[in-house]
């Protein structure tokens, strides 16, 4: 295939995406930068069709909680009389929403939610809508250039706002979403003073992933800059959200790569069946995702996640971040803690498919012993936890290496719904790697009887930590003559000595 082809057929393939996501109203998911990171420079020249060298005009909407869709007035930088007229509580706390990229020029169904959201949880505030649609609605690599330009406008508007109202930039919190939290960082960096807050809903990752941060949001930005990173990781090699941390706290949902509920495994077998017409819903699911989180945070107070510091994923997902010391842990969301450390703080929490996303986690922490090291073992494991509230039944523990003999395997355990103190759980292994089950009796057969043969494993503790309460617990086998792997084994509280059992384990 000759080059001038090729990038005909890329050229048609990002037209094919640009109409794909004018169908489902702007979906804010930067594939077309994905496409023209691949394009020559002279190529990419021919995505800038549309005039940008008037100076880009953003239009400030001062909505009201009885009608949180409409722009029914507007703010105008330089004319006092129109903060009177929309009814500007210079006292209150300020909330300026900043959206993305858009195909369609209208506003998405979440700003609504968004803006009613924030009204219902802060009822003096004023909820400002920075309206940039006009650059906004452009190709993506116009649109994001147009962001520092934009954010200046936004910065200019800050310093009139406190200039003449005396407000205190304190009260002053930036949500930006996509591009839009970009927008909200140059506005931030621009500012003559520092605004209390900003928060990035899933920043945008093409044009702005290893950028100086001057170049995008930074914790420079504001007094803090909190962030929550849904698609770090896109489908078809296409990456939506910035990877890298880009606040003073960064916050992982799930990894920050596919969140529960957004389909994505259907959406491949759409795009396979029909092309990649079928790639836009999950992609607004996955994307989209950080503002329902933060919504979520605003209506559900009682009911917030927790996420927890750690140094990646992998070690998160094994349950060995749990701990809330020394400000490990936070709130998602409205309420997060400022906390400003030397270094970035990187967050991780698991959620629901939908809200409200709270979910509790569990560290399982289970030594296996033998005499004889045993060859590695790739088990099928569930376990049921029983609390004062209710119960979780059959689920699995994901092994992320395969079980060996004298380790301490580490598990993260997640429930959907909060089971109350743990009194109890069951534990059943089905081994898939060639282990009958007259072998795995002998494994078994060993836990707590004391007449165990050099050939068989013993386990003798279970210690569990529960993250969301930092309780701290150790579960022996209920009955030392359990045998069958045939039917699940129960493990209760350990007795301490003189027949007490122990409620907490001090902290390590």
């Amino acid at each position: 295939m000759t080059p001038g082809r090729g990038g005909f057929l890329c050229f048609l393939c990002f037209l094919a995406l640009n109409a794909a996501v004018q169908c489902v109203a702007s979906l804010n998911g930067e594939h077309a930068d994905s496409f023209l990171g691949n394009f020559p420079n002279p190529l990419k020249g021919l995505f800038n069709d549309k005039d940008d060298s008037h100076q880009p005009v953003a239009k400030f909407s001062l909505r009201s909680p009885s009608h949180p869709e409409d722009d029914l007035c507007y703010v105008v930088p330089g004319r006092p009389d129109s903060l009177a007229a929309c009814t500007f509580n210079s006292t209150s706390k300020t909330f300026v929403v900043i959206h993305g990229w858009t195909l369609s020029g209208v506003f998405e169904s979440w700003m609504t939610k968004l803006v009613a959201a924030l009204y219902e949880r802060e009822q003096t505030a004023n909820v400002i809508v920075v309206d940039w649609l006009s650059t906004a609605q452009n190709h993506y690599v116009v649109a994001a250039q147009n962001t520092k330009a934009v954010g200046q406008e936004v910065a200019r508007f800050i310093d009139w706002i406190e200039e003449t109202t005396n407000m205190p930039l304190k009260n002053i919190h930036l949500i930006g979403y996509s591009l839009g939290a970009h927008v909200a960082g140059f506005a931030g960096s621009h500012a003559t003073n520092k605004v209390g807050r900003i928060t990035g809903l899933d920043p945008a990752g093409p044009d702005f992933e290893g950028e100086h941060a001057h170049r995008r949001l930074s914790p420079d930005d504001a007094h803090f800059v909190d962030v929550l990173h849904t698609y770090t990781r896109g489908s078809l090699g296409l990456s939506i959200g910035i990877q890298q941390p880009v606040g003073h706290v960064d916050i992982y949902p799930n990894g920050g790569s596919f969140q529960p509920g957004c389909n994505l495994r259907g959406a491949l077998e759409m795009i396979a069946k029909f092309g990649i017409f079928a790639i836009t819903e999950a992609v607004k699911c996955e994307h989209e995702r950080s503002i329902h989180l933060f919504i979520d945070s605003l209506l559900n107070e009682q009911e917030v996640a927790k996420a927890y510091r750690c140094g990646s994923n992998d070690m998160f997902n094994r349950g060995m971040c749990l701990s809330c010391r020394k400000s490990r842990c936070n709130t998602v969301g409205y309420n997060i803690s400022k906390v400003r450390k030397p270094r970035n703080v990187q967050m991780y929490t698991k959620t629901r498919a939908s809200m409200p996303f709270r979910v509790y986690h569990y560290q399982l922490k289970i030594h296996f012993t033998s005499r004889v090291n045993r060859s590695e073992m790739e088990p099928s494991i569930t376990v049921s936890l029983y609390g004062t509230k209710g119960e979780a039944e059959n689920l699995e523990l994901q092994l992320r290496e395969k079980i060996a003999t004298n380790k301490t395997h580490s598990f993260l355990l997640v429930t959907e719904k909060d089971i109350g103190d743990l009194l109890m759980l069951k534990f059943k292994w089905e081994e898939t790697n060639g282990w009958s089950a007259s072998n795995m009796l002998k494994v078994v057969s060993s836990w707590w009887s004391g007449d165990s043969d050099s050939s068989n494993m013993e386990v003798h503790k279970i210690r569990i930590r529960a993250g969301e309460t930092q309780q701290k617990m150790v579960f022996c086998v209920k009955d030392p003559e359990a045998k069958s792997l045939t039917q699940q084994v129960t493990f209760v509280k350990c007795k301490a000595r003189g027949g007490q059992t122990p409620k907490k384990i001090q902290k390590e």
